[in-house]
């Protein structure tokens, strides 16, 4: 008789972090014992250069997770919980957790605390968080450890994992030559690019307010927006040696 493995129940609390632009930090947390909202926060405002930590993001734009153990039954049980300001991003959410399509409660919306007026007198101080970087980034939780936690001390240095590289591609209208430059740009990044990626394609005349926030003035233009540090060419995307450069192919990310 053959011993069958069983195989150990995945057992993890999950916390995200929104902004109002739709970017999104997160960790997974088998050992759920840390409070993560502030090594989110942290982490976001070194990715984003944010002037300070954004505590007003919490809880208004989070979501949590958690795959815990029924002793009873011995069946993992799931509990999953957003705030209605981030609702919207439940398919996100179940890939990023891999919790399939699941249904997401609705967390009690706090009065005062996340009041969307509020949170607006923000937006001057902390511009970035209400624009689109399509960012999603993990929080690596092996390196942050208990001296995090420990009163007056300095949290360590973050490591941050991201899905990939993000990109746009900056064009005007749709052309023959777009048409081109889209599918030897396909072609280059599916054979060169060792991590996943998103090319988004921005058409200017369309799009004008994201053109201004990328600060490009002329097209085409690629610009690298994640990993950092951002890069651009403009102009002529048919060297691949260039655009690979630009990349940064040969760094570890």
């Amino acid at each position: 008789m053959t011993k069958d493995k069983v195989s150990k129940p995945q057992l993890f609390k999950g916390i995200a972090l929104f902004t109002p632009g739709g970017d999104l930090i997160y960790c997974i947390d088998p050992d759920k014992q840390g409070r993560w909202h502030l090594h989110l926060c942290a982490a976001l405002q070194e990715i984003l250069d944010l002037p300070e930590l954004p505590h007003f993001l919490v809880p208004c734009y989070t979501a949590t997770v958690d795959h815990w153990l029924d002793p009873r039954s011995q069946q993992v049980r799931t509990f999953a919980e957003a705030y209605p300001a981030v609702m919207r991003h439940q398919a996100v959410l179940n890939a990023i957790f891999s919790t399939g399509e699941l249904v997401w409660q609705a967390a009690p919306w706090q009065e005062g605390m996340c009041d969307r007026m509020v949170l607006a007198t923000y937006r001057a101080s902390f511009p970035q968080l209400w624009e689109d970087h399509d960012l999603i980034v993990r929080l690596d939780i092996a390196e942050a450890g208990s001296k995090y936690r420990r009163a007056g001390t300095s949290p360590p240095k973050l490591q941050l994992n991201t899905q990939g590289y993000v990109l746009r591609l900056f064009v005007a209208g749709h052309s023959a030559n777009t048409e081109r430059i889209l599918h030897n740009l396909h072609e280059l990044l599916e054979r060169s690019l060792r991590h996943p990626y998103t090319l988004k394609v921005v058409d200017v005349l369309t799009n004008p307010e994201q053109a201004e926030i990328d600060q490009v003035s002329a097209t085409p233009t690629l610009v690298k927006v994640w990993p950092y540090p951002i890069r651009r060419i403009v102009g002529d995307l048919d060297y691949a040696e260039k655009i690979l450069q630009m990349l940064g192919t040969q760094e570890k990310f």
